[in-house]
């Protein structure tokens, strides 16, 4: 894939092994060879989680703001190894930060880019943006195994 292609829900859906609820990749909007990914997540309200975080003011959690930066790293993992059944497996969260809340009507814009590749281990930066406003950051490391 160039950086000029985009993947869909359904062409996700056959690169990771997530689905609803937890399918937290809407779209991938560009993907750079093994190196870095853009994609996003459209919040709406009528994600089951808002009925209890928070009934009086909605708030994406920033726990699932991790995990779908660490969805969009598993499908540029999974390009790597297309007919070998691999699974990617957090290994650390380093250097997590939120800086804004994410709520029901944003589009939770992700990007990810590989720091360190030594094969079954890889480590990428991550960045979420609603509006261009940086709303967190990690840092992922993902173990690869069979």
């Amino acid at each position: 894939m160039n950086s000029n292609e985009t993947l869909t829900i359904e062409d996700i859906k056959e690169i990771i092994p997530h689905r609803f609820p937890f399918l937290l990749v809407d779209r991938i909007t560009e993907i750079k060879g093994y190196e870095s990914i853009k994609g996003y997540k459209n919040i709406t309200f009528n994600e089951p989680l808002f009925q209890g975080h928070f009934p009086q003011r909605a708030v994406f959690p920033g726990v699932l703001i991790v995990e779908a930066m660490a969805q969009l790293g598993a499908v540029l993992i999974f390009r790597r190894f297309p007919e070998d059944k691999r699974m990617a497996f957090f290994a650390g969260i380093d250097k997590a930060r939120f800086k804004r809340p994410v709520i029901p009507g944003d589009r939770l814009d992700l990007e990810l880019t590989v720091t360190r590749d030594r094969g079954t281990f890889v480590v990428m930066e991550g960045k979420a943006f609603v509006d261009g406003d940086l709303a967190a950051s990690a840092v992922l490391s993902s173990a690869v195994a069979k």
